[in-house]
């Protein structure tokens, strides 16, 4: 899954995208306001983390203009304000949750997939494929009953097929979601981790759609 963070903190922003990089998430930083709502309108994100105090533009009318613009991506609002009244205005302008600052680094992965979840219609954090069972929260999959030791990349490869089931899933739509905006080397990666993905789970796990991409099959 693909995350924005837009916070002027430069030492937090880093943080937090190292720490959800080490999650599995492909992660974006942007500092400033402006520059945050141009990346959250022109690019594919899955959830926005947003900070109220920013330059050029602050927090409220970044995620106005999101939602005004029409844009339904989900909004976790962060500040180092601490009141009832910010709370509503950040909620009020489109938020879909809200930190208030300092907060905790786990509470803060957890509202990520809650809201991820949330998106994604289900109150359940587990993919099922046939035998093969993947629960999201917890980074863990099994297959027939046996646990299967995935590194984080290579589990952020199987959710993009996995959750797409039985569909083609091009390499540039999972380079796009497992792998951050910056990143400009060999495209060919995708094809290093499905290849370990298919020893793993097997040859017939995924299949390749010559020119078009990957499907994973049911197990």
């Amino acid at each position: 899954m693909r995350l924005l963070i837009v916070e002027d903190e430069k030492r937090l922003a880093i943080s937090l995208a190292r720490g959800l990089t080490a999650e599995g998430f492909a992660v974006d930083v942007v500092h400033d306001g402006a520059e945050g709502l141009h990346r959250a309108t022109e690019g594919a994100y899955d959830l926005v983390i947003l900070d109220i105090m920013l330059p050029g533009m602050n927090g409220y009318r970044v995620c106005a203009a999101l939602r005004a613009a029409g844009h339904d991506v989900p909004v976790l609002m962060l500040t180092a304000k601490d009141g009832e009244y910010d709370e509503a205005e950040g909620l009020d302008t489109g938020a879909d949750d809200y930190l208030t600052k300092p907060f905790s680094y786990v509470v803060l992965v957890a509202r990520v997939r809650a809201l991820l979840r949330r998106r994604g219609g289900t109150g359940s954090p587990v993919v099922t494929v046939g035998a093969l069972r993947m629960e999201t929260a917890a980074r863990r999959v099994h297959l027939g009953g046996e646990e299967i030791a995935l590194t984080a990349k290579e589990f952020a490869v199987l959710e993009q097929l996995a959750l797409r089931a039985g569909q083609v899933v091009s390499k540039a739509e999972i380079l796009e979601h497992v792998w951050d905006f910056a990143y400009d080397g060999d495209p060919n990666i995708v094809e290093v981790y499905v290849s370990t993905l298919r020893r793993k789970l097997g040859a017939a796990a995924i299949r390749t759609v010559r020119g078009a991409g990957y499907r994973l099959a049911a197990l």
